[in-house]
């Protein structure tokens, strides 16, 4: 039987996929005492990249704001795992960092990284209420227009 979480991803209409393997040196997560911390995601969808471009240069904020979602689905999917299968394990959703390529010029990183926290929060309630960092960069890994990292608190 599904539990409460995977309930309300399927009230949401969103099926987690496969995790994807790290693309260099490093693990997907890490697990010490009650937190997981969840490497940087990008928005991969059958295992191809699917928003590419600097926002404004190549993506418009629409689309960088659903790379953004798109990049906490797959934390999700990493958090599954870590967590034997069972997110209701998690209890609170502490931090996640959001990393946005964009030119120097602009300034709505954080209204593209909500893409990533609404979800946060319809998916976990108040549990899903965390700190949180965006930063934009010049680049990142295979064109991505967004990367996001997570840590989570689990029992």
């Amino acid at each position: 039987m599904a539990g409460k979480i995977e309930a309300k991803l399927a009230e949401l209409g969103i099926t987690l996929p496969t995790p994807v393997a790290p693309i260099a040196n490093y693990v997907p997560y890490v697990i010490t005492g009650d937190l997981v911390v969840i490497s940087g995601q990008i928005p991969v969808v059958d295992g191809k990249v699917a928003y590419t471009g600097k926002v404004t240069e190549g993506a418009s904020v629409e689309q960088a704001t659903a790379a953004a979602r798109q990049c906490f689905i797959n934390l999700l999917a990493q958090l599954r795992v870590a967590c034997g299968g069972d997110l209701d394990r998690v209890q609170q959703v502490v931090r996640l960092g959001g990393f946005i390529a964009a030119p120097g010029s602009y300034t709505g990183h954080p209204v593209v990284m909500n893409g990533a926290s609404d979800l946060a929060v319809a998916v976990f309630g108040d549990a899903g209420r965390h700190a949180r960092t965006t930063v934009g960069v010049p680049s990142l890994p295979v064109d991505a227009t967004v990367e996001v990292e997570g840590m989570f608190r689990i029992a």
